[in-house]
């Protein structure tokens, strides 16, 4: 089964939608606010049940849509449980397992850098990466906790051990991809590949990015699954 992957062209965010041959049951992973009816739209035409919403991290330039779509379907929220989200029904932490459908099941993998927090999933030979592995990339790790230290070793000593084959699904894409696989982001990412931990520092350091421009809303709203407070 392949995932659903679905594009929010403002923020360059992936979102997806996991389900199994034999059952109805579904996840979504990373929705964005303004997408609910779209993402709503293609869980009823093809007739899904959702189960869980999951959260990578606490995202800084878009708001999740995750509390919206518990409400209206009565979805659990799941979320990296380093990111200080409360109202999720699920805190997630490294090596647990999330199981949906008729015996599909999501490893979780505490992939920290990007922010202290941050989880990748992996199911049937695919790894959702958020913003710790992108597409001949990697998140940045100047704010929200974050350490190129941690990333280089959450990338290093996790990502990249698994199959080579394994196919990675980013949580951006800002160069008009969408797909990579482990084997050949080992190889020819252009930030990590074939770098030592101090190059890969180094890099880091002299990207000087700007800051996102909704952080200050995003992450606050995200830290309540993107619902206003008292909501």
């Amino acid at each position: 089964m392949n995932p659903i992957q679905l594009f929010d062209a403002e923020s360059s965010t992936f979102t997806y939608i996991l389900c199994g041959p034999d059952s109805r049951e579904a996840v979504i992973i990373d929705p964005v606010d303004h997408n609910l009816e779209r993402d709503l739209a293609h869980i009823e035409r093809l007739g899904l049940t959702l189960a869980y919403v999951l959260e990578t991290h606490a995202h800084a330039d878009h708001v999740t849509s995750a509390g919206k779509l518990r409400e209206l379907t009565g979805a659990k929220a799941c979320v990296p449980s380093g990111c200080g989200i409360p109202p999720a029904e699920v805190q997630l932490n490294d090596g647990d397992v999330i199981r949906f459908g008729a015996g599909e099941t999501i490893s979780v993998l505490h992939t920290p850098g990007h922010t202290a927090g941050s989880m990748s999933y992996v199911w049937r030979g695919n790894a959702f990466t958020g913003d710790t592995l992108l597409i001949d990339g990697c998140g940045r790790t100047d704010f929200q906790s974050g350490s190129a230290d941690a990333l280089y070793d959450s990338v290093t000593n996790k990502l990249f051990t698994l199959p080579e084959d394994t196919r990675i699904w980013p949580g951006h894409d800002y160069k008009g991809q969408s797909v990579s696989t482990i084997g050949w982001e080992k190889r020819h990412n252009a930030r990590l590949a074939n770098r030592t931990r101090v190059e890969f520092a180094e890099v880091m350091a002299a990207l000087n990015l700007p800051r996102p421009k909704l952080i200050d809303v995003a992450v606050p709203a995200n830290r309540n699954l993107g619902l206003s407070h008292g909501a």
